[in-house]
């Protein structure tokens, strides 16, 4: 099983947000910053099985609502992926 860690803790800018998706992904250079690209890694590109997300509570106001889509996100690829060999999970640690 591969997992990987996205750290938002304190994480105030949109940009650094995605920059911060593409540190705990490792993900290239080519990514495109923003949700969608994120739906395609997490979806398509990645080896990826389990993710944690965390440092959740700590985010500035206005990325709360991104946060909450990256969560929608994540559960979507979940049971995208429910009934495969490969199944998809993820954590929220607040």
């Amino acid at each position: 099983m591969y997992q990987a860690t996205i750290d938002l803790t304190d994480c105030k800018y949109l940009m650094d947000l995605h920059e911060r998706i593409k540190i705990g992904l490792h993900l290239d250079e080519g990514y495109g910053r923003n949700l969608d690209a994120f739906w395609d890694e997490i979806n398509r590109n990645i080896k990826c099985n389990f993710i944690t997300v965390k440092g959740c509570k700590t985010v500035s106001k206005d990325l709360r609502g991104t946060v909450e889509i990256m969560r929608e996100i994540l559960e979507r690829n979940k049971q995208s992926w429910v009934h495969s060999r490969y199944p998809f999970d993820y954590e929220f640690i607040d």
